[in-house]
């Protein structure tokens, strides 16, 4: 079993490694003048089970570059198997064609990634389940409630507790979280009444007095999530707080949160944090590298994956 960092998240690297006990293998992964990227394998890697780990966030052409050509040197070097952990899969959101002449770039990049030579993608907590099938090649897609769940049950008790989506697209993340620790479910519908208008928040369910904890798989801006942390608010939440998978958090992502009723955001570390992130009072890192190490592990042994969530 061999692993190899790309650049997107070193850290997380570092943890898998720490975790397995298996030392990185030496890469070069750099750019030539004009920034093409150039990939040289230090190590031998013929026969080898070997794992790429690269997230293709921000800057995420760079970081899927990266991907794409590492992946083909390993192919070039008589690698047996090439499995891409993708702890956060970029361009997941774009997974359907929203209007006309518009593209489905998930698809696009699933195709990249089994163009250049992937034998398998390790994944977690994709944006919508269904793009699984848009790669050609075997993809598992890690959920994270191994990670949530016991931070949760150690921080709420069920009774007086709202598990919250944001939106009605996250409803059945929602309703698994809230299954697996015994709580009930809240729904956030949003609506802009016309072109221009505020958005309007009608909330499905009871939340006065409870603490209200919000889970979804991306914040980006952090726009939706700040608004429903308002209506949730205005509605008589005791608390509220928030689990969110992979944290992009662009922009002025972090401000707004920080303003925001949200008294914790908790994130994992499948993107490499920023400095605002690191230094914020409000916003906690929970790191994935058990999780993707032993998956990584079963993969390697031909072992189950889906007995980990069982």
């Amino acid at each position: 079993m061999i692993i190899i960092s790309g650049n997107s998240n070193r850290p997380l690297s570092e943890a898998i490694s720490a975790y397995l006990g298996v030392p990185l293998a030496k890469a070069s992964i750099r750019r030539f003048s004009d920034m093409e990227v150039f990939v040289e394998i230090m190590e031998n890697v013929r026969g080898e089970d070997v794992f790429i780990v690269q997230s293709t966030s921000y800057p995420a052409n760079d970081n899927l570059m990266e991907l794409l050509v590492t992946i083909d040197a390993l192919k070039r070097g008589s690698a047996r198997r090439i499995t891409a952990v993708l702890p956060y899969f970029g361009y997941a959101r774009q997974d359907r064609k929203t209007g006309g002449r518009t593209p489905i770039s998930a698809k696009l990049v699933a195709n990249l990634i089994t163009a250049a030579g992937a034998d398998r993608v390790l994944t977690l907590e994709l944006h919508a389940g269904q793009i699984q099938g848009f790669f050609d090649i075997p993809t598992d897609n890690l959920h994270v409630n191994p990670v949530f769940i016991p931070h949760m049950q150690a921080a709420f008790t069920p009774e007086n507790t709202v598990m919250v989506s944001p939106d009605v697209g996250g409803v059945v993340r929602a309703r698994a979280m809230a299954k697996k620790i015994n709580t009930d479910l809240a729904i956030i519908d949003k609506r802009r009444e016309k072109a221009g208008s505020s958005e309007v928040m009608n909330i499905i369910g009871d939340v006065e007095g409870k603490d209200c904890v919000m889970v979804d798989d991306i914040v980006d801006s952090a726009g939706t999530l700040c608004n429903a942390a308002v209506a949730l608010k205005n509605a008589g939440a005791k608390s509220i707080h928030a689990y969110i998978v992979h944290g992009v958090l662009s922009g002025g992502a972090v401000a707004r949160v920080a303003a925001s009723p949200i008294e914790k955001l908790v994130i994992t570390d499948s993107i490499g944090a920023t400095e605002s992130i690191r230094i914020s009072q409000n916003i906690e890192q929970l790191s994935v590298a058990p999780l993707l190490g032993e998956a990584m592990k079963r993969i390697s042994e031909e072992r189950s994956i889906s007995a980990l969530f069982s």
